[in-house]
């Protein structure tokens, strides 16, 4: 259990740590004081200052901030030149917006390592068999691991999909597969036990494809950004759903918080390094959808107003934003301790991490 939570503080942390960077690094290159870099949300437990800005760490660790100086108003300024509230608006956009540009930059470096080292799926427009079950008519039809099947009677076949279709409409009937080098004649079940389809076979229509060691950063860059591009579409689905469901008076199903994630990153890291990479890619454009969000205290939020005030010309008063900006959090701190103790109790009544994991994809 400790080297599980030790696990999952490091994810955490390097979540946080590179979204809040984003923010620190462009206040720092257009002149923006950074007052405080903090890991987790107050109150602070430890902080060192180095040069002007404290680095600190908080109480509660599900999350991370980085206070500017002059970020919601120009109470307490003293360095009117540095204060964010005194920069343009495309400075504010950057500066908000960087978190989550950073955490969808980890995302694509973190698909693009799993990619170099697992190699990438190429679609070879054949269907291969790679199993093939014992007793079952492909066995018993000296069908062979390797065999590409290139027609099924006499209609050819490039893919899983049409592969299936065409057998499961020939259920119960003689077939003839025509293959790389010879002709079978096979008749799928119409009842085949369960795990093994009709003819008892495994099959695939990719290939692994390694590229040159001095090539892989450029693949993996490439695949690093479609996969991410492809999780930020399934994310964003899932918060339609999410919010759909809000609207329509029901309680979404499909939410956890930090108790779920601690549960998902201590089983997948029983599996290896690069399933625990692959996973840190998936959190961290969960965490740059999320954090996009128009909702107070989030950067969505904070981009919302800077959006209203390029609009009507001029700046929502600094007080009501404020205000806005604490209920926001209130509102999200509430939803946090609603959401971890569900998985709290879900977690106990399973008994085990992989019993409320089993429960959780019901």
């Amino acid at each position: 259990m400790l080297w599980s939570i030790f696990i999952f503080f490091i994810v955490l942390s390097i979540l946080v740590i590179v979204h809040e960077f984003g923010h620190y690094i462009l206040a720092k290159k257009n002149g923006i004081w950074v007052e405080e870099f903090g890991f987790g949300l107050p109150p602070r437990v430890f902080g060192k200052k180095i040069g002007d800005t404290i680095y600190s760490i908080n109480a509660l660790p599900f999350g991370g901030f980085v206070r500017l100086h002059g970020e919601m108003s120009e109470d307490g300024v003293t360095k009117p030149k540095m204060a964010f509230i005194n920069k343009s608006l495309w400075i504010k956009t950057a500066v908000i917006t960087a978190g989550v540009i950073m955490n969808f930059l980890l995302a694509v470096v973190a698909f693009g390592i799993v990619y170099s080292f697992t190699g990438i799926p190429r679609d070879n427009k054949e269907v291969k068999i790679i199993d093939i079950a014992t007793n079952s008519p492909a066995q018993i039809s000296k069908i062979l691991v390797g065999d590409i099947v290139k027609k099924v009677d006499g209609e050819s076949v490039v893919s899983v999909t049409e592969f299936v279709s065409k057998i499961e409409n020939k259920k119960g009937k003689k077939i003839i597969l025509e293959l790389q080098d010879r002709k079978v004649t096979i008749v799928p079940r119409a009842e085949p036990p369960a795990g093994e389809g009709p003819l008892g076979v495994s099959i695939t229509n990719t290939e692994t494809y390694f590229a040159p060691v001095w090539q892989r950063p450029f693949y993996g860059a490439y695949y690093g950004t479609k996969e991410a591009l492809f999780w930020g579409k399934n994310v964003v689905n899932g918060f339609v759903k999410i919010f759909t469901e809000l609207f329509q008076g029901r309680s979404p199903k499909d939410v956890s918080g930090p108790v779920g994630v601690f549960a998902v990153t201590s089983e997948v890291a029983k599996s290896g390094i690069l399933p625990l990479i692959n996973l840190l890619g998936i959190i961290s454009v969960n965490l740059a959808i999320l954090n996009i969000i128009p909702f107070p205290a989030l950067d969505g939020g904070r981009l919302l107003f800077i959006i209203i005030e390029a609009i009507f010309g001029k700046k929502v008063a600094p007080k009501f934003e404020a205000v806005v900006h604490s209920v926001g959090m209130a509102i999200l701190l509430i939803a946090i301790l609603a959401i971890t103790i569900k998985d709290v109790r879900g977690l106990i009544s399973a008994g085990s991490i992989s019993g409320f994991l089993d429960n959780m994809t019901k």
